[in-house]
């Protein structure tokens, strides 16, 4: 039994994509521990594919700012990690702040990738192809490209997340208490933290209004920040959790869903998680080739502009007439097209 740390922080989506490398390195025998963020947390704390997790608390110590406090803890963390004496760390972070943990780690082999950025690269004292340099490869396979340098096999993708709490699914129950067990359950996350991943506004408004209420229970999903997008489009008509559940909680009710409409965002992810909804995501300013749900139940939609997909955070264009015009692609029929058809996959 070979031990090995993983490290991948954040974002919640990329956590996401890191699980099935996870599941193939305990399948094949070695003993996996995780250094994760609180972003991560909850979604690798007890999760099947990891035999330990290790908190690194970065936005408890970005909030607290109290640098003496922080580098103690930074300190402690560091020693308990060298006292497992690991014989292979991965860094997939390939960031700064990954860095340390890995250069410090005290593994035997530290494995990096050459796209690591902000001197990352020289945590690591074996480097492998670099990851992300196509937008067609999928995050999960650019991942995995880790495993097959271990020489394993990468036929499958597994995902895994922790069970549900006993207090999240009771919850969750009062939660969807009013919805109709005769109807589909249609969870919709028109918010993430990107404003260019965002789609049109108006289309979820119109989208909402031509969606046949006598097949689906409506569900919103989305943070305390997205209530007034989500009182814009008609949310505030169905059942609205924005900001009424935690992650555990949140993955309870992706858990129910039979079809999910959502962007590229962590509620995506999550949602593709769990194995449960069928999911039509909509991508404007990044590539589906790398972040769609992978698998025949999802569909992918978005435009095809020549400068899709710039994978920006903010529109990269400077012409009033062209600024975040990939926001308004797919039509809102469109997307009504992809509902209808996933929902005739039931019968």
């Amino acid at each position: 039994m070979k031990k090995l740390l993983l490290i991948r922080l954040s974002a919640l989506g990329d956590v996401v994509f890191n699980i099935p490398l996870a599941n193939i390195l305990k399948k094949n025998g070695f003993t996996v521990h995780w250094l994760t963020s609180e972003k991560g947390f909850d979604i690798v704390n007890n999760n099947p594919c990891v035999d330990k997790t290790i908190l690194a608390p970065v936005e408890k110590w970005k909030k607290e700012k109290n640098f003496i406090k922080n580098f103690l803890e930074y300190l402690k963390i560091i020693k308990d990690i060298r006292k497992e004496n690991y014989d292979i760390v991965i860094d997939t972070q390939l960031i700064l702040k990954s860095f340390i943990w890995t250069k410090f780690s005290n593994g035997k082999r530290r494995i990096v990738a050459k796209s690591a950025r902000e001197g990352a690269i020289f945590g690591g004292n074996e480097v492998i192809e670099p990851l992300f340099n196509d937008f067609k490869l999928h995050s999960v396979y650019n991942y995995f490209k880790f495993a097959k340098y271990l020489g394993l096999d990468t036929s499958e993708i597994k995902m895994t997340l922790p069970p549900s709490k006993k207090e999240a699914i009771e919850k969750v129950d009062k939660l969807l208490s009013e919805t109709d067990k005769n109807k589909l359950n249609l969870i919709i996350a028109p918010a993430t933290t990107w404003d260019n991943k965002h789609w049109n506004k108006d289309y979820w408004k119109k989208l909402i209004k031509l969606i046949d209420y006598e097949k689906f229970n409506l569900i919103f999903i989305g943070t305390n920040k997205d209530k007034n997008l989500i009182s814009y489009i008609g949310g505030d008509n169905f059942i609205n959790l924005a900001g009424k559940t935690n992650l555990g909680e949140l993955i309870e009710v992706l858990k129910r869903g039979d079809i999910l409409i959502s962007l590229d965002s962590g509620s995506t992810h999550l949602g593709w998680a769990t194995g449960k909804p069928k999911i039509i995501s909509i991508f404007t300013a990044t590539p589906k080739e790398r972040y769609a749900p992978i698998g025949i139940n999802h569909i992918a939609l978005g435009g095809n502009l020549p400068c899709q997909p710039c994978h920006k955070k903010k529109c990269p264009l400077s012409d009033p007439k062209k600024i975040n015009n990939c926001t308004n692609f797919p039509k809102a029929d469109e997307v009504l097209d992809a509902l209808n058809e996933l929902e005739r996959s039931f019968n």
